[in-house]
């Protein structure tokens, strides 16, 4: 999961092609660490991304929820293992390469973005603690299905006909998106209206080795493919300082 400073999230709302682009360069950010690691330049990973506008009491919150295969697929049919992964750089290149993309459409100038990297409390959040087990597809199938779950969950929505008020409450019990929250019906439908994609926008989109182009070179794979699932070869261990070196 990725998200991006509240003082970003404004311009998403007027301009629903930014997270188009916030997209690819999560799909990027992803993707070159395991290539950098591995060592190996070839590695197709396969990426699905979900493009998320609503928080946990349907307000206003765009974010993006990635499927990332541990690794990536080369031209020989095998499969090389992501060795480790680094969230806190993660998250500095994914900060970076947002302000970088606000400042070359001219959102933001380089001093404001400069400030913003001065930042204690970036707003820019990388968590990476999910991973899916091997033969774990009754999960994995759990995990897409929340990817893409709709804005409002009925059951934790209440409508007091008294009062004329509609009650959310949050699937989270602890946090700063706990709680309930009250509004005028109205309000809760306008609050939801803003959540609708623009048409034609693809809300889930797929990269690299589940993008359009390889998928339709599945068929076409070598038997060893075809058979059954790829070998796998895992990647060396890096000492930290390659690590950090292969990083940078």
């Amino acid at each position: 999961m990725l998200t991006i400073p509240k003082r970003l999230r404004v311009y998403y709302l007027y301009r629903r092609r930014l997270l188009d682009a916030i997209a690819r360069i999560a799909a990027r950010i992803v993707t070159a660490p395991i290539r950098t690691l591995t060592g190996k330049h070839d590695p197709t990973v396969g990426i699905v991304a979900c493009l998320q506008t609503h928080g946990s009491r349907a307000a206003w919150h765009p974010h993006l929820l990635l499927l990332v295969t541990d690794g990536g697929f080369r031209p020989d049919a095998t499969f090389v293992s992501w060795p480790a992964h680094d969230t806190a750089r993660l998250t500095e290149a994914f900060r970076r390469a947002v302000l970088r993309m606000f400042v070359r459409l001219e959102l933001l100038d380089e001093e404001q973005a400069a400030g913003m990297l001065t930042w204690p409390h970036s707003g820019v959040h990388v968590h990476t603690a999910v991973w899916v087990p091997d033969h774990g597809r009754a999960f994995g199938t759990g995990l897409a299905r929340f990817f893409s779950h709709n804005l409002v969950a009925l059951e934790r929505l209440t409508y007091d006909r008294s009062t004329k008020a509609v009650t959310y409450r949050s699937d989270k019990s602890e946090g700063p998106t706990a709680g309930t929250e009250t509004a005028d019906p109205v309000e809760f439908l306008a609050r939801g209206l803003v959540h609708i994609p623009d048409k034609g926008h693809v809300t889930t989109r797929y990269y690299d080795w589940y993008a359009n182009r390889p998928r339709g070179t599945w068929g076409k794979a070598p038997p060893a493919t075809a058979a059954g699932p790829p070998t796998i070869v895992p990647a060396r261990e890096l000492a930290p300082t390659e690590a950090t070196r292969r990083w940078a």
